[in-house]
């Protein structure tokens, strides 16, 4: 991952020792304007633009790593190296004359890693029209004298987009230290079952026709000040010849839609020879997909060619109305070919599954979400980071206090959101243990029934059917399908987290004898206050048919929620000594 390699990348001039003295200087001026952020306005020129007087995915992708360059390096106070980008997805084109605006700003530092949010829009400078161009995430590395790696100092978030931000980065880091692991599970269980797309009177084109390799000779331009190759550099030149092998297929002028991750598995040098070899992998009925790979060896060819990099585009070809274009179809090569083009079919598959966890808005119906094994990364990740937002949210309000336990709300557009919170005195870790673990909710919280482990998705995901007590308003109990997702802190001030919301399982359909209930964000986080004591908080988003029991507790109509809660905490202090004793047993 990111911590663990020296990197191609961009970088600023250097910095001098006094720079987060300076940084810190800086921001106290500016009136607690976030010292990292960097904005960057580019006047998009001819030369910028392709054939289409548009600006060309290259040059936004060289600015895009610039820009998030300098934001990384005024954190770090030293030169920084690009490690990856993850998945951009482009809404518009830019056209000549128009002007980029490009946002960066440091979102969380780990050890010597640290990820960085840009935000990019377009500015009409005719018509005062702005809009949304793409949102990316890149990791830079700090790097010290002769590569060594440089310890970060922690990054405080001050408003509530930035702490939402903070509080996710540790959940798209987790992303992408799997992410290959991920790509290659899913592929192994996709590939097998992909059939040979068949469409009547579609051109056919062999995929060896689209095929392009392009050599490159990395100069000190292409370079920073330590001269490695600028990680943005080496994306643009991907994206030129990514461009070429798409247009070989369509005969037309393509547009870039999205970009896989990005991510440099080793560095390059002024002086180096880059090969950039790019193949279109599958193309569907509106889009396809290039694959590029780029390779570096140096002037003597000491040693064997060095893999740099790899990625996967997708392009489209629009008509004079600006609706995709029906493409011709591709006949891979038996061998790699084949494996390519169904590769290429699982990975659309997997984005269309991702994108639809993301951006599923919380107000569609059904909120439970279809799990699907081959996505389980993106459904734990969306798990856990609603609940995070949930949690980094300004507006709580104290509604009720009785003895130990706080009541707190948070009134958003058509959601109510409720929070409890106590002291226990447990540790942390024990907290967590017996919070995350479904099976035993029934000992202390008397709406559930029961709870049935109907799958152990992995270390920290498992699938529950929970039955719970019939509440006054409903005529027979209900049940859920939910997923607990569990998360240890990834570095000091973070909470233990074990997130639920709902799921569909179809070995689990909806019961005539149940109704079936949903949960859309839920779940504890757990704050040590010492090394005995623990803050305890549980969240919930409340759905439609639990809002009115809801408004019950919060206004002292009842005390279920904290007769709840109390019994909760019995539970823990009871259950605490055991629970240390099983673990020196192991």
């Amino acid at each position: 991952m990111a911590a663990g390699l020296q990197c191609a990348g961009s970088t600023s001039p250097p910095c001098t020792q006094d720079a987060g003295e300076q940084q810190e200087e800086a921001a106290g001026a500016m009136g607690g304007h976030n010292p990292t952020e960097v904005q960057m306005s580019q006047l998009v020129l001819p030369c910028h633009s392709n054939q289409r007087g548009e600006l060309s995915a290259g040059q936004l992708l060289k600015w895009i790593d610039t820009a998030a360059c300098l934001s990384a390096e005024r954190h770090a106070g030293c030169p920084c190296v690009t490690a990856s980008m993850d998945d951009i997805y482009f809404e518009h084109t830019i056209s000549v004359g128009q002007v980029v605006n490009i946002k960066a700003k440091v979102n969380r530092a780990f050890n010597s890693s640290m990820e960085v949010g840009i935000q990019v829009s377009y500015e009409d400078l005719c018509s005062g029209k702005h809009c949304s161009i793409c949102k990316a995430y890149a990791t830079f590395v700090a790097q010290g004298p002769l590569g060594t790696k440089v310890k970060l100092k922690p990054l405080t978030p001050q408003t509530e987009e930035e702490k939402i931000e903070h509080s996710i980065a540790a959940e798209r880091r987790r992303m992408r230290l799997v992410h290959k692991d991920t790509i290659k599970d899913l592929l192994t269980r996709s590939t097998s079952n992909t059939e040979m797309e068949t469409r009547d009177g579609s051109v056919v084109v062999p995929a060896e026709k689209t095929r392009v390799e392009s050599v490159e000779l990395v100069l000190p331009p292409h370079a920073n000040h330590q001269g490695n190759t600028f990680g943005g550099q080496i994306m643009a030149w991907m994206e030129n010849v990514a461009t070429i092998a798409a247009s070989r297929l369509c005969h037309a002028h393509p547009t870039l839609r999205a970009i896989e991750m990005f991510h440099f598995r080793g560095p390059s040098q002024v002086g180096d020879r880059l090969v950039l070899k790019a193949i279109v992998n599958n193309a569907f009925k509106n889009s396809m997909e290039v694959g590029v790979c780029t390779e570096a060896y140096d002037q003597e060819m000491s040693v064997s060619r060095r893999h740099i990099n790899s990625a996967f585009m997708t392009f489209v070809v629009l008509d004079e109305e600006g609706r995709p274009r029906t493409l011709p179809m591709v006949v891979p090569q038996p061998g790699d070919g084949e494996r390519r083009y169904r590769e290429a079919s699982a990975r659309k598959k997997i984005r269309l599954d991702r994108k639809y966890v993301v951006s599923c808005k919380q107000t569609e119906v059904p909120l439970s979400v279809p799990w699907d094994q081959s996505n389980k990364v993106y459904l734990s990740y969306n798990n856990v980071s609603a609940l995070k937002t949930l949690v980094a949210k300004a507006n709580w309000v104290l509604a009720r206090e009785k003895e130990k336990v706080q009541i707190y709300t948070l009134e958003e557009d058509k959601f109510l959101s409720f929070r409890i919170e106590m002291s226990v005195h447990i540790s942390a870790s024990q907290a967590f243990s017996l919070l995350s673990d479904l099976r035993r909710r029934h000992e202390w919280d008397s709406h559930y029934e029961s709870a049935e482990l109907v799958q152990q998705v992995d270390e920290d995901d498992a699938i529950y059917h929970v039955l719970s007590q019939t509440l006054s308003c409903e005529n027979k109990p209900q049940d859920f399908v939910i997923l607990a997702s569990r998360r240890k802190p990834c570095s000091r001030g973070d909470p233990y987290v074990v997130a639920f919301r709902s799921v569909t399982l179809p070995t689990h359909p909806p019961s005539t004898n149940y109704t079936r209930g949903e949960t859309l964000c839920s779940g504890f986080c757990v704050w040590p206050q010492s090394e005995e004591m623990s803050k305890v908080a549980y969240y919930n988003q409340a759905t439609p048919g639990y809002l009115n029991y809801v408004t019950t507790n919060v206004v002292g109509l009842s005390s279920n929620f904290c007769a709840t809660f109390e019994a909760c905490e019995k539970f823990l202090l009871k259950n605490k000594d055991d629970l240390i004793a099983r673990l020196q047993d192991l």
